[in-house]
């Protein structure tokens, strides 16, 4: 069952940390960057900036574990999307794992792309939803919300405000179907699956945003609203986008990094166990995912 998690409630705290700390020490980044075959420390330290998408912090915990059993010191930074793209801009974050292209992060990529390397797709088959219970009757399609608000009590639950799948919602869902009498209730992806878990424990009706690939699908029997106007997009890659100059810095990783790939059955599985199993202490999630898997870093070149 899912527990608010200490660690991603701070990323609000973390968003301000990081934005003011991109601001003071903008310059410094391309003086602490060297190859990753040099002496000093700087050389073989990597800052992994996410987004509390569950699917960022699995992917982030599982490669600073990778990185860290090879000698890298990873520092994970939790901050919202527009953070962790102004970071890698920047160069004071190196890599992020969880850019979702070509749609849901089109106004980041067309701001920042310049600044960016783009690594490789490891998840190809990602898509934006907004769900409700299974057992929510007569509600099946984004076009049936209009006529239900009342049941909702007239909101969406939805997840942060500055999210891709948030501006989504109100620039094309809303006005779209018609949903006038709703309000999206922006706060947190934590707060949304509370409520979500909340809702059914009592089965009452919830509508949420949501994405796939989620451990949420595994764990509760959810219905993906119908978009007949294609306002969420089609199927989306997850990929791995870098600071300028990180390949170069970083040849060795980078090439781990273009092979990294997940289906839905590892990710999954390493969702559950991060986010139920081991809730909490994300890397002994890991840890227990790679003793389930011993193969799995064989298909990276990690011996």
């Amino acid at each position: 069952m899912f527990r608010n998690n200490p660690l991603r409630r701070a990323a609000v705290a973390a968003t301000a940390a990081l934005a003011l700390g991109l601001a003071a020490c903008g310059s410094d980044a391309d003086s602490d960057t060297g190859s990753e075959n040099g002496s000093d420390a700087a050389d073989k330290s990597i800052t992994i900036g996410y987004m509390a998408w569950d699917e960022a912090i699995a992917a982030s915990y599982l490669w600073q574990n990778i990185l860290e059993a090879e000698g890298y010191e990873v520092e994970l930074t939790n901050v919202e999307a527009g953070v962790v793209y102004s970071g890698l801009a920047s160069g004071d974050i190196d890599l992020f794992l969880d850019g979702w292209l070509p749609q849901t992060h089109a106004s980041y990529m067309e701001e920042y792309s310049d600044d960016l390397e783009t690594i490789g797709v490891w998840y190809d088959n990602a898509s934006l939803s907004i769900a409700v219970p299974a057992y929510v009757d007569g509600v099946d399609s984004l076009a049936d919300l209009a006529d239900n608000a009342e049941l909702f009590n007239n909101e969406i639950i939805g997840i942060e405000p500055g999210a891709g799948l948030t501006a989504a919602t109100q620039d094309n869902v809303m006005p779209t179907y018609g949903l006038d009498d709703y309000e999206l209730r922006t706060s947190s992806t934590p707060a949304m699956l509370a409520a979500l878990q909340s809702a059914i424990g009592d089965e009452e009706p919830i509508v949420v945003t949501l994405w796939h690939p989620h451990w949420a699908y595994s764990n509760y029997e959810l219905k993906d609203l119908a978009d007949p106007e294609g306002t969420l997009g089609t199927a989306e890659e997850i990929t791995t986008l870098a600071r300028t100059g990180f390949s170069a810095d970083f040849p060795e990783v980078t090439a781990m990094l273009e092979k990294f790939q997940m289906d839905d059955q590892q990710l999954g599985s390493l969702e559950d166990l991060m986010f139920n199993v081991h809730e909490g202490d994300e890397p002994a999630a890991v840890e227990a995912w790679l003793s389930e898997n011993p193969d799995y870093l064989s298909t990276l070149g990690v011996s």
